[in-house]
């Protein structure tokens, strides 16, 4: 009887520390945002007190270690709306700025995830050595990192006549081959069953990938234009290559050229640019996840 009983406290204990590791981890991820969402509400007289080292260093010609330490304050002494106002009505830079960023990524989401379908519904529903080859190329382009497309991106957008502007970053974003990787996987698990009952029925090939596909592969559409839109809403090195313009500069390279000197301001831009990315997250988690674990008509 002692060793069940032993056994199970064993499991308890052995459960108790994962759980709080994992909840260790999950502040310490989380301290990040916390703090900046925090700081962003203080008055400019305690950023100062705060920061005071760091803006001083960064304010000088030639910048050096700082040698004073910060004071990291995660709840304010007194909350001011002062930041918001700047960055909200004050300085329309900004707002600028993040509806630069809006009109980038938006259409590349959503025109993404409508070709992805697309291709990958070709890839799934017919097999052959060329296509087996093509579907390999995309995984070799979606492996390579962002700096090794560029060069080629910047190259066909001036052979285009396009560069410079907008459309040197949407239509390469468009056209990634990440969704269609990850959307060829989702459909090629949907029994063939279906499309056979649907082509008895006299389905036609746009009735069959409309009315029976896309239905099956909604949540991983979804997570899938989720995961795009963050991906792109952080995109710092396409504007920086491609663009001419800093009036088309999305927020997420601006974030990087806003004075330190005015940290607090900084602070309040950072949490506006959270909010999209933070919002789509919470309505799209219960998707993201059933997108991760659908298994083709089946839950697991």
């Amino acid at each position: 009887m002692k060793t069940p009983v032993i056994r199970h406290a064993k499991e308890k204990i052995a459960t108790a520390l994962l759980f709080l590791l994992a909840l260790f981890a999950a502040l310490l991820f989380i301290m990040p945002t916390v703090l900046t969402i925090s700081n962003s509400f203080m008055t400019e007289k305690e950023i100062m007190a705060n920061y005071g080292a760091m803006i001083e260093n960064a304010t000088e010609d030639k910048k050096s270690y700082i040698s004073e330490d910060l004071n990291l304050k995660f709840i304010p002494d007194s909350v001011s709306l002062a930041q918001y106002s700047s960055v909200l009505f004050k300085s329309p830079d900004y707002l600028l700025k993040f509806w630069n960023s809006v009109i980038l990524v938006v259409p590349i989401t959503v025109f993404q995830i409508f070709l992805a379908a697309v291709t990958a519904y070709g890839f799934s529903r017919y097999r052959g050595r060329i296509r087996e080859i093509i579907f390999f190329a995309y995984i070799i382009l979606m492996l390579m990192p962002y700096q090794v497309t560029l060069v080629p991106n910047y190259l066909v957008s001036d052979f285009l006549g396009i560069l410079g502007t907008r459309w040197a970053i949407v239509l390469p974003g468009i056209f990634s081959p990440f969704s269609v990787y990850l959307l060829t996987k989702v459909m090629r698990r949907i029994p063939k069953a279906y499309f056979e009952a649907a082509r008895l029925d006299g389905a036609g090939e746009f009735q069959i990938f409309w009315q029976i596909c896309l239905p099956l592969c909604r949540s991983s559409m979804l997570s899938v234009g989720l995961l795009v839109f963050i991906d792109y809403w952080n995109m710092v090195e396409q504007p920086l290559i491609l663009l001419d313009s800093e009036e088309q500069y999305p927020l997420s390279v601006f974030l990087s050229q806003i004075n330190a000197g005015d940290v607090g301001l900084a602070f309040a831009v950072a949490v506006v640019y959270m909010i999209p990315a933070l919002l789509l997250f919470l309505y799209g988690e219960e998707y993201l996840v059933e997108g991760i674990t659908y298994s083709g008509g089946v839950k697991g």
